[in-house]
């Protein structure tokens, strides 16, 4: 499995793939900034290894320990951690999570404080129509975040896969038949 700076060196090394291929694609430049910063966003900092004291995690700075919950209740590289579309979409909806608590939060202190009116159907209206109306950029943004964690996916399979097959063969890139446990211990006696 590669060390967190070369899954860094990775990501940026991609980056200009992604960024083409949203290019060819889209051929709107504002779209493919889009992509490249979800894809950024999700090779640097909402990374696969977030399950585990990893550089992914210490990017958090001083807001790390909301990932606390997520390390104590994932096992490291647990298809839901590293699986692709699960993983990220995992990560995603517990940062948002956080994210919706904490705003949910400064907006009633800020009702409290300065009388802003504001009511939670407004702020639903508001998030409801940003999304409605930017359908393409939301998709290229998940899109980006799903593309840096493949990024980290792919290598980590490679290498896994090529250290085994230093013992294995090539037999170690397929998936193995798994015996039943009854037939483990038959074989054997």
């Amino acid at each position: 499995m590669p060390a967190g700076r070369t899954h860094d060196r990775i990501t940026l090394w991609t980056l200009p793939l992604a960024a083409s291929l949203g290019f060819v694609l889209t051929r709107n430049a504002g779209l493919v900034l889009i992509l490249c910063a979800g894809f950024l966003f999700g090779g640097l900092m909402l990374g696969p290894d977030l399950d585990i004291h990893s550089v992914h995690y210490k990017r958090w700075g001083v807001l790390r320990w909301i990932w606390l919950p997520y390390r104590g209740s994932m096992r490291h590289r647990s298809p839901l951690s590293h699986a692709p579309i699960i993983g990220t979409a995992l990560r995603v909806v517990y940062l948002g999570v956080w994210l919706g608590i904490s705003s949910l939060m400064a907006i009633a202190l800020c009702n409290q404080i300065w009388q802003m009116g504001w009511t939670w159907n407004q702020i639903g209206e508001i998030v409801g129509r940003s999304i409605g109306q930017h359908k393409l950029a939301w998709l290229m943004l998940a899109i980006g975040l799903e593309l840096g964690a493949l990024s980290h996916y792919v290598a980590d399979w490679l290498v896994s896969g090529f250290k085994r097959r230093k013992t294995h063969g090539w037999r170690a890139f397929f998936p193995a038949k798994r015996r039943r446990k009854r037939d483990r211990y038959t074989r054997s006696r």
